[in-house]
């Protein structure tokens, strides 16, 4: 038996950092919220975790920075966080002995000289990321606010950063960018790879699905830069759970939906306890949850779309020194990238495309308790002890599906192997392990996200990400949020501005509630 329905004005469903972000807003306003959440906690996602027992190591076990989160979203909010921005951009070794260390630095027009033979390469990058940098000042704060119109957004564009940065963003193959800017095979890699994660394409793909990635990743809050939260990502949803929580809203854990059901005027959403069943009634429902998954949950059928990246998290004794002398604490902080030249990704993407494993897996690792070391016990920090995380790209779902488990493993020891080519001493000889020898390390693929998190294909942004922008024959849907059914929206990365740990999809879910008066 059903126990007795309840009514609110919103019902979310699942609690992610986007969800949560729409129920504080909405129960700001002075709605009556309600959030039912899967999991034994909310965050979905951006969620910290021990995962080696007994070891007081605060890891993020899967979404790692934060970019996109605008400043507005934490003032209206109130939100005590503090993100830190990484001493050094990114780290690139190559199989000569030489690296490009790029810390954003006076000295980094000497690096790109050594090791691109000329000022050219530097140069262009300067001037390209200048570009976009005016571009990201203008697009930054359109995404809080409703869908410009792409000849709106084009006029304001090039208004700033002018008409070449829009050719080279919206119209043209990033690939086909980098092959003009660039002469250096791995200068053209590290800019690549900002349109590669969770984004299985071809650099010269056509329907510029690899733009759209590069697009997000350069332009979040004004500035493109990535930040590392202090206390991991349980620090942000832990804040967004705790105003939401003042603000009014209800938020239920360990709550399983089996079902939405949405007319346009009413809703009602069905979910367990245990072995208690719920009804809820709802003027509204928000979605925080994949469309995929959402389909399901109204009992409909739809495509799945296809995560394509493993994520290893590690614990180490010490960081491992690089072959080439580079100071490990300088090229571990930001992003270190492993067997990503141009060549490679493309290389990687056609063989992972057909079926196959690429032969030089593409990855990049971070290093995030050198940013902030509160994520690791007091002890293990007085002792040396590192985290380190690799992401490693074009390994899509389908190559799992025969042997999770055993693909993990092999691609964790192929990325051991691949790494240790650059490294000075093995990394099998950094990793701290427990009393039997194990290593600390942990792999999820995206079948395990879809598992663990019921994110359909382990599709880290729910799907493509599309553009910030309404097509000019568009239906008006003002804030990207809407479905066939009007009182039913996405409030989750699906959602036409979601994907990355930003907010703005649930801002604007809640932007589209508030501003209707039905």
């Amino acid at each position: 038996m059903a126990a007795g329905a309840e009514a609110y004005d919103v019902v979310v469903v699942g609690g992610g950092h986007n969800a949560l972000v729409a129920a504080a807003y909405l129960a700001k306003a002075g709605r009556s919220v309600l959030v039912v959440e899967r999991r034994a906690e909310v965050g979905g996602a951006a969620v910290s975790t021990e995962p080696f027992a007994g070891v007081p190591a605060r890891l993020s076990r899967y979404s790692y920075l934060v970019s996109l989160l605008p400043d507005q979203i934490v003032a209206d909010l109130g939100l005590r966080l503090t993100l830190r921005s990484r001493a050094v951009s990114s780290y690139t070794p190559r199989r000569d002995g030489t690296g490009l260390l790029v810390t954003g630095g006076d000295e980094d027009a000497a690096t790109f000289r050594a090791v691109t033979g000329s000022e050219r390469d530097y140069q262009n990058w300067q001037a390209f990321y200048a570009d976009l940098g005016a571009l990201a000042k203008v697009l930054a704060p359109s995404l809080l606010e409703p869908l410009p119109r792409r000849a709106r957004l084009r006029a304001a564009v090039v208004g700033a950063a002018g008409e070449r940065t829009w050719t080279r963003v919206f119209e043209q193959p990033l690939g086909a960018t980098l092959e003009e800017l660039f002469t250096d095979d791995l200068v053209r890699g590290v800019v690549a790879t900002d349109g590669l994660i969770g984004t299985h394409t071809s650099l010269r793909d056509p329907g510029l699905l690899a733009n759209r990635c590069f697009l997000y990743h350069v332009v979040g809050n004004g500035t493109g830069d990535w930040r590392v939260p202090v206390g991991g990502m349980g620090a942000v949803t832990a804040e967004l759970a705790r105003v939401a929580r003042d603000s009014g809203a209800r938020i239920v854990t360990g709550a399983e939906v089996t079902s939405v059901e949405v007319d346009g005027r009413d809703a009602e959403v069905h979910y367990r306890v245990g072995d208690t069943a719920h009804r809820v009634g709802a003027r509204r429902v928000l979605s925080g949850v994949a469309p995929a998954e959402l389909d399901r949950l109204r009992g409909r059928q739809s495509a799945i779309p296809a995560g394509a990246q493993l994520k290893v998290n590690m614990l180490l004794r010490k960081l491992p020194e690089l072959a080439d002398g580079t100071d490990p604490r300088a090229a571990f902080a930001g992003t270190c990238h492993l067997n990503e030249s141009y060549r490679q990704l493309e290389n990687a993407y056609a063989r992972s495309a057909a079926g196959q494993l690429p032969d030089e897996l593409p990855g990049e690792m971070y290093c995030h308790s050198l940013t902030d070391p509160s994520i690791l016990g007091p002890e293990l920090a007085e002792r040396g002890w590192q985290t380190l995380t690799l992401f490693g790209l074009h390994l899509p779902a389908g190559l799992f599906e025969a042997d999770n488990a055993g693909l993990r493993d092999r691609l964790v020891a192929g990325y051991f192997a691949a790494l240790n080519e650059y490294l000075a001493e093995p990394i099998e000889d950094c990793l701290a392990r427990d009393t039997r020898g194990r290593p600390y390390v942990e792999a999820r693929s995206p079948l395990d996200l879809a598992e663990e998190l019921r994110m359909p294909g382990g599709h880290i942004f729910h799907g493509d990400l599309g553009w910030p922008y309404a097509a000019e024959t568009e239906v008006a849907d003002p804030w990207g949020v809407r479905t066939d059914t009007d009182n039913l929206l996405l409030c989750g990365s699906g959602a036409q501005r979601g994907g990355g740990v930003s907010g703005i999809a649930g801002h604007n879910a809640a932007m589209a509630v508030l501003h209707d008066s039905r």
